[in-house]
């Protein structure tokens, strides 16, 4: 009777390496936060008002009807649009103006490239 050989476990050596550059966990939690930012239906909508101003910027008076949402959860709408580095924000006097950020929707329609 002939024996069958025994085999090893693969190991990670033996596996086979990724194709692509593999996301680390720092950088996954980074751009979770855009993501995250960009997953609600009204941050959407803001992201589409403020762009299709012809003046590149919109004042948060501006934003909120709209929307049909009264002024703290716009403004907190924008906070996390802000923090996510989509727009920038200028204080004038009593009001604050939003503009997007140079390149940063570039910079997730990017991101979704290389994964």
């Amino acid at each position: 009777m002939n024996a069958l050989p025994i085999l090893e476990p693969a190991t990670k050596e033996t596996c086979c390496p990724p194709a692509g550059t593999v996301l680390g966990a720092e950088a996954a939690k980074e751009k979770a936060i855009l993501f995250k930012a960009l997953a609600d239906p009204n941050r959407l909508r803001l992201l589409s008002i403020v762009k299709a101003e012809a003046s590149g910027e919109s004042c948060v008076c501006d934003l909120t009807d709209p929307l049909g949402l009264g002024q703290p959860t716009v403004s907190h709408h924008l906070k996390i649009l802000v923090d996510a580095g989509l727009l920038h924000r200028e204080k004038r006097g009593t009001w604050a103006y939003y503009s997007l950020v140079p390149g940063a929707l570039d910079k997730v329609a990017g991101i979704l490239a290389d994964l």
